[in-house]
């Protein structure tokens, strides 16, 4: 009992202290490179979500808050390290990478393939951000994957659907690696492109199903994208509803930020119910999905959104979904809660297993 308490002291301070490094940086904190499994720790307080950090400025630019990076391990790392890191050039007239984590096991198991889009509302954060890098780690070890994880451009400088269109490359990179595995990324080759899937958190939610609409039009072959993995997806619209008409306060994504990064994300002239941030209004697509996990929390001011995003798909676009829509919590709770975290891979891991045994059956 006492050393589980110990623990979970531990762990509390290691994210106490990295919500500090994270919301007040200092010179000294920069060069700090946290660690696996500093990701962890209460809710953050009021007042300190880092979307009200965002200053926009008259000419229409904006200057971002400053989130600690974390490199890559490389390839010369002690054979002691679980996950191991590396980033490889995706297109370099966009500046956008992919960081590949792949997990220290026997080169001769076969991983799915999860394609991953980080959160921050299509305006802030990295695939380098210290809770983004932390939480891809921990999740190639937890179930175990291939884990890809996209740095795309963001806006305002780069409009949607300019994070769309790098997704999309993303997946056609994965194709590329397939179709000529001698000539691609040595780490690629421990992937099995039979079991791919898209997933993103937030914005990265919203970035895969759109994204998963434009590459299940494609030819994708040898490659196979079995499934959609949609963590609190982030969606909008002109018409307020309840659970947004509650988070003008909200800690993680209040009213006042969420509308800013709609605006600075969609389309000059754009309202909120534009396709890319309101699919439930937009036209019927003849293109069918493949089955699509949707996660959510009742503490999330996206939760509505999610809810009506369920319906459709299962109603109108006829996707087989797996919604897991009503525990507690609030939007990110994964980049703060470890065992929540935990929880989550647990649930991508059941529904990989699953939806692999499905698209077998159906083939």
């Amino acid at each position: 009992m006492l050393l589980a308490v110990h623990r979970w002291t531990r762990r509390a301070v290691r994210g106490f202290q990295l919500l500090l490094l994270i919301l007040h940086p200092t010179q000294a904190d920069h060069a700090r490179v946290p660690k696996m499994g500093d990701v962890g720790g209460a809710a953050p307080a009021k007042g300190t979500s880092l979307f009200l950090q965002i200053v926009e400025h008259q000419d229409g630019t904006i200057s971002r808050p400053t989130v600690p990076v974390v490199p890559p391990t490389g390839d010369d790392h002690p054979d002691s390290s679980s996950v191991l890191s590396k980033d490889v050039p995706l297109d370099p007239t966009h500046k956008s990478f992919l960081r590949i984590y792949r997990p220290n096991l026997p080169s001769s198991q076969k991983l799915p393939i999860v394609i991953f889009f980080h959160g921050g509302g299509f305006v802030v954060f990295s695939t380098a951000s210290v809770f983004y890098h932390g939480f891809c780690e921990q999740m190639a070890a937890a179930l175990p994957a291939l884990v890809i994880s996209l740095d795309y451009r963001l806006a305002p400088e780069h409009r949607l659907p300019a994070a769309y269109e790098d997704a999309v490359e993303a997946i056609l990179w994965v194709r590329a690696q397939a179709q000529d595995p001698a000539a691609g990324e040595p780490w690629v080759t421990s992937g099995d492109f039979s079991r791919c899937f898209l997933m993103g958190s937030s914005s990265g939610a919203n970035m895969a199903y759109h994204a998963g609409l434009r590459a299940v039009a494609l030819e994708l072959q040898p490659i196979r994208l079995v499934g959609l993995i949609l963590n609190q997806p982030y969606f909008g619209g002109v018409e307020r509803t309840r659970s947004e008409l509650a988070s003008e306060e909200d800690v993680v994504l209040p009213l006042c930020a969420n509308d800013m990064m709609w605006r600075l994300a969609l389309p000059e002239g754009a309202d909120r119910d534009h396709e890319f941030s309101n699919p439930v209004v937009a036209p019927p697509r003849p293109i069918r999905l493949p089955r699509c996990m949707v996660k959510g929390c009742q503490g999330d001011p996206l939760i509505d959104r999610q809810r009506a995003f369920v319906k459709m798909l299962e109603e109108e676009e006829g996707a087989s979904v797996v919604a897991r829509l009503d525990e507690g919590g609030f939007h990110a709770i994964e980049l703060f809660d470890p065992g929540r975290g935990q929880a989550l891979f647990a649930e991508v891991r059941d529904f990989i297993s699953s939806s692999v045994v499905d698209a077998a059956a159906a083939s």
